[in-house]
């Protein structure tokens, strides 16, 4: 024969009374709301990076698109230049002068104003700085001259003018610029 021993009884679960549910309950919500507020942290720091690019993104575009042929410019100014430095190099006009330099003279003219106002079109502008203050982030000061008509640091001549693309300087201007006479009796030695 053989024994029989009584099945052990299942265990039962251990009593759960509504205080122990109501504070496991409040623990669960008080886990959730966490992970909810560092979702919604994350997601805003997500959308503040977006609005940051997009607007870094259109920036650089914008700036692509006003500056994508500043090196063209540069070239195109130099010809600008010349063509104002061949005119300048014409002898003065006179009333006895020949028709014909009075009519290139004239041509000249004309086809500089026509250029010039088409680089301005294309928002390409000059500035001629002669009598303004001198301005390193537009002139260059090629010579200093005493002078004392005009405060130090005046722009007495522009050698050539100042030149902007869209208000990005494309080259600046080549100036003389105007510097405090020296005291009456110093003598500044230029042998060294």
């Amino acid at each position: 024969m053989t024994e029989q021993h009584p099945e052990p009884a299942p265990a039962e679960p251990p009593e759960t009374t509504p205080e122990s549910l109501m504070h496991e309950a409040a623990g669960r919500i008080q886990a959730l709301e966490a992970e909810l507020q560092e979702t919604k942290d994350k997601w805003l720091r997500s959308e503040a990076e977006m609005a940051n690019l997009r607007a870094r993104t259109k920036r650089e575009v914008e700036e692509a698109r006003l500056y994508a042929v500043q090196k063209f410019a540069k070239d195109v100014v130099e010809a600008a230049e010349n063509l104002k430095r061949g005119i300048d190099s014409l002898p003065k006009r006179t009333e006895s002068e020949p028709e014909i330099v009075t009519k290139m003279r004239d041509g000249f003219e004309g086809i500089e104003r026509s250029f010039v106002a088409l680089l301005e079109r294309n928002h390409i502008t000059r500035t001629d700085p002669t009598g303004a203050a001198f301005d390193a982030n537009f002139h260059q000061a090629m010579a200093e001259q005493e002078s004392t008509e005009h405060p130090p640091g005046t722009v007495l001549q522009a050698w050539s003018q100042s030149w902007l693309l869209n208000g990005r300087l494309l080259r600046p201007a080549m100036v003389v610029v105007a510097k405090a006479p020296a005291p009456a009796g110093v003598k500044i030695d230029t042998t060294a």
